[in-house]
């Protein structure tokens, strides 16, 4: 049994895409990497899997944006630390407020973090 709670998902989006975020509302998303961290209380490689099959329903922030043909996914890691514990020792900017981070009670500004190309 594996003790990960916690993911990141490498992110390319290819080319500038504008995309509808949930409640969130429009984005531009510009071309570059990304860094999404999430966790799963149990059964975290289901989770893994899921975000990298393409035919799913858009439930989580970061649906929207895998949904997206500009946007593959590159690497994944695994962590046991706690989600935000890993997103803030992640460089980079959060361009899009509260996007992954809805029910963050850690001070998390976003769970995705822009790295630029």
């Amino acid at each position: 049994m594996s003790n990960f709670v916690t993911y990141q998902l490498f992110i390319e989006v290819k080319q500038p895409v504008t995309l509808s975020i949930g409640k969130l509302g429009l984005f531009d998303f510009p071309a570059g990497h990304y860094i999404y961290t999430g966790s799963a209380k149990r059964n975290i490689e289901a989770r893994i899997a899921r975000h990298l099959a393409k035919d799913k329903k858009l439930r989580w922030h970061i649906d929207y944006l895998l949904n997206s043909t500009s946007a593959t996914i590159t690497k994944v890691e695994r962590f046991v630390e706690p989600e935000c514990e890993i997103n803030q020792k992640t460089l980079g900017a959060a361009l899009l407020p509260r996007f992954g981070a809805s029910d963050c009670h850690a001070g998390c500004m976003s769970h995705l973090k822009y790295i630029a190309c």
